[in-house]
């Protein structure tokens, strides 16, 4: 169950902060936070087994993150992947290019931020089609509904709110928030189980466990010049670092 928050458009000194935690099967195989060699102008991970990625940027001053939507049951094999949704919308080309125009029916249950020249485009596609323009603001999402109160949603939301309300620019110590395993104690559980056997029925932020559990960590920060740095922080089946990688970038005005 992945969660992020993000803020919009909300602070003078930044365009874009969000922070998120990739939770995912162990055994799925993934490449780290690196600039793709293709020449799509992506930098994110990678899903080894689909091709795609769950969260990235672009040097063309786009921003992607998707989130699967529980409770509607396994995934059908036969639809497209929701990482190539992602790579599509990142590097402007593909199927999948245009947040306006897509086929939301082609893919598994999804809720997905989308920030381009056009500004920040949220889309999903259960329990039915959603393409909706967000105002500046905070945001948050996990596999429930855009900004459903889920313990682990408010707290990362009110995290980013203390760091952006802060006087502090270092965008490192709002990995702090993404490692508490620590349930909080505000917000509404989840109305439905999670359709992964080995999760609970609601997590703290940061999941530790031998089958499925917090792959990564990211922190993504674009300040009002277009000078932005992403950062990705890697955990192993046991929930023990295994590496890290700090990337800068520049948005066109």
């Amino acid at each position: 169950m992945c969660v992020a928050a993000l803020a919009w458009q909300a602070h003078p000194d930044w365009q874009l902060v969000a922070i998120g935690n990739r939770d995912e099967f162990h055994e799925r195989p993934a490449a780290p936070l690196a600039r793709w060699d293709d020449g799509s102008g992506i930098i994110g991970g990678r899903d080894l087994k689909s091709g795609g990625t769950w969260l990235g940027i672009s040097e063309d001053s786009r921003f992607v993150l998707v989130t699967n939507r529980r409770g509607f049951g396994e995934p059908q094999p036969d639809k497209a992947s929701r990482g190539t949704l992602v790579t599509d919308l990142l590097s402007g080309n593909g199927n999948y290019s245009n947040p306006a125009t897509l086929e939301l029916g082609d893919f598994n249950p999804f809720n997905l931020f989308a920030a381009n020249g056009d500004g920040l485009h949220f889309l999903a596609n259960h329990p039915e089609a959603t393409r909706t323009m967000l105002i500046p603001g905070i945001y948050g999402l996990s596999n429930g509904a855009l900004d459903e109160p889920w313990p682990k949603t408010l707290a990362l939301k009110s995290a980013l709110l203390e760091w952006l309300g802060g006087e502090s620019e270092n965008a490192d110590e709002l990995f702090g928030p993404l490692a508490s395993e620590a349930l909080p104690a505000v917000g509404l559980h989840p109305d439905a189980p999670s359709d992964i056997a080995a999760e609970a029925f609601d997590t703290a932020p940061f999941i530790r466990h031998p089958v499925y559990g917090t792959r990564c960590s990211t922190v993504v920060a674009v300040a009002r010049d277009g000078k932005g740095r992403i950062i990705e922080r890697r955990f192993d089946h046991a929930g023990n670092p295994t590496g890290d990688t700090d990337l800068s970038f520049e948005w066109a005005g």
